[in-house]
């Protein structure tokens, strides 16, 4: 006979694999949905009965709802297959738990290594995607590459746009509406800054970040300087924090140099 003591370890373990199942069920709503009750017992090793018990508990806490069926899915009779999907609260969830362990990492790797490695984490971060937007936006002529990066950002889910700058002086802004990682850039604007860095070497010019969603912005928002103003010699390069000059007496105004690092505090993403 199993003691109390036995009786609760294998409560808890039940209860922890019950939970990791439920998880596993709501990420493959995450990245397969709308999906049916059936195509998720299938990838999931589940009888019907037990795919309901985690549907359910998913439905009661608001992480998942049921979507109507599907048309083509409408074959015979009976009645209609439920398709469930995410919710903004199930997605929003994931996105939380991603945040906690990046910012966890790297917290770790600053009190290790230091800011600069967590600043290298960044550029390295950033290297792959910058070389492949590098080969669509250079295909481009000058003129219309910050719209062309525009749409390579927009593909990766940052709903990004472009427009003529509303400031004197001329250039163009472009803007993004979607942060994934702005919890964490709040903490780490080395990552605004490895993009900030990207894009000015993307489009050839220098730019300058405006507002960030990570520093409480509604949407992030990159100054690009005109391309005439670097006719005939080339961009500037890019000017890491540790390089660049002290600040004027007047710590108001803004320095009219062009850096993109030039607000240290600014959040925002890898791309």
């Amino acid at each position: 006979m199993l003691s109390p003591g036995h009786a609760t370890g294998a409560d808890e373990r039940h209860g922890t694999a019950e939970r990791d199942t439920r998880a596993r069920v709501a990420r493959l709503i995450l990245e397969h949905g709308p999906i049916t009750a059936s195509a998720l017992g299938e990838r999931v090793g589940l009888t019907a009965a037990a795919i309901r018990r985690h549907l359910d508990a998913l439905l009661a806490e608001g992480m998942i709802e049921v979507r109507r069926a599907r048309p083509q899915a409408r074959r015979g009779r009976g009645r209609p297959a439920k398709w469930f999907a995410i919710t903004d609260a199930g997605r929003s969830a994931f996105v939380h738990a991603y945040d906690d362990l990046a910012t966890a990492a790297l917290r770790f790797l600053a009190e290790k290594n230091g800011d600069r490695a967590v600043a290298e984490f960044a550029r390295r971060q950033i290297a792959d995607l910058e070389r492949r937007y590098h080969p669509f936006v250079q295909a481009a002529p000058p003129q219309q590459r910050v719209r062309r990066l525009a749409e390579a950002l927009s593909g990766d889910g940052y709903a990004a746009a472009a427009a003529e700058a509303p400031r004197p002086g001329g250039g163009e802004q472009l803007c993004q509406h979607h942060c994934p990682v702005a919890h964490v850039a709040a903490e780490f604007p080395q990552l605004c800054e490895a993009e900030t860095e990207a894009f000015s070497r993307l489009l050839g010019t220098p730019v300058q970040r405006l507002a960030t969603i990570a520093h409480g912005d509604g949407i992030c928002t990159t100054h690009v300087s005109p391309r005439s103003l670097c006719e005939g010699a080339a961009a500037p390069p890019v000017r890491r924090p540790q390089d660049a000059p002290p600040p004027a007496a007047d710590a108001g105004s803004r320095s009219p140099d062009v850096n993109p690092n030039s607000d240290e505090e600014s959040g925002r993403t890898s791309l």
